[in-house]
């Protein structure tokens, strides 16, 4: 598929698919007149960089994440520099305090929903 199409199915701009295989985070074939071809596989990839990149990680630590994921996935256990690993384990206490405020947000979002007569939203957004 071309990148028109990918965006299309992903709802990503063109501009920030490049971008991602600038770096490194989406790869692409290219056809003789130069256009990129995209796989099936970089619908699920592209929407999972940019579920990355929202939740406040950068390209790069994105790009960890995702060749961690893929290492996980393989039967040789993955390798981890101590470097690798401290940097990591930044990352993760400084996803841990953002799903902490998150949870709270919503926590308090939903009390206050459940506290107006429009607390049936809740329930409907629930199970959506």
């Amino acid at each position: 598929m071309k990148i028109g199409e990918l965006s299309e199915r992903t709802g990503i701009p063109t501009r920030m698919l490049r971008y991602y295989e600038q770096q490194g985070l989406l790869s692409s074939e290219r056809s003789a007149n130069g256009y990129r071809s995209y796989d099936e596989a970089s619908v699920e990839r592209a929407a999972r960089v940019r579920g990355l990149v929202q939740a406040g990680l950068s390209t790069r630590m994105a790009k960890v994440v995702l060749d961690i994921e893929r290492q996980c996935e393989l039967a040789a256990p993955p390798q981890c520099s101590l470097a690798l690993a401290e940097e990591l384990a930044e990352e993760l206490a400084v996803l841990e305090d953002r799903l902490a405020c998150l949870t709270k947000s919503r926590d308090a979002v939903a009390r206050y929903l459940e506290l107006t007569r429009h607390g049936d939203l809740i329930r409907r957004a629930d199970a959506a």
